[in-house]
């Protein structure tokens, strides 16, 4: 006898759950940007893969523990189309920001929030109402 299905999170326990997962892959995230800038390698493709490697991190773990699915294959094929998508958003604001912001100290940083608070809005409300539809 198959067991029945989990019970549904609700919307704050997912929200929060997504927030604090989404610390842990900014981290990862903004780690990986500061590293590899330090390495010498060009601001944008720094930002490219300092994203590569949050999301990953969000994914694996959001997947599980915020939207509980045990995952598919469509859903990681729907999942990376819209990292594709969140992927070119944060890329692209992080370059209009940098910019468009004046050189001071921390424009790296500020570009950083902004670029990474667009993305995080659009993964969290997909993630949510299509691919793990809740």
């Amino acid at each position: 006898m198959a067991a029945p299905p989990a019970a549904r999170l609700r919307l704050s326990t997912q929200l929060t759950r997504f927030a604090l997962v989404g610390g842990v892959a900014a981290v990862v995230d903004y780690s990986s940007y500061q590293a590899l800038l330090a390495a010498g390698l060009w601001v944008h493709l720094a930002k490219a893969l300092g994203f590569v490697a949050g999301t990953a991190t969000a994914y694996l773990i959001n997947r599980r523990w915020t939207f509980q699915s045990r995952g598919s294959r469509a859903q990681l094929a729907s999942v990376m189309t819209l990292y594709g998508v969140t992927f070119a958003v944060q890329v692209g604001m992080n370059a209009v920001m940098l910019a468009l912001l004046p050189p001071i100290r921390g424009e790296i940083t500020c570009a950083f929030v902004v670029a990474q608070g667009m993305a995080t809005c659009i993964n969290f409300v997909v993630q949510r109402s299509v691919i793990f539809r809740y």
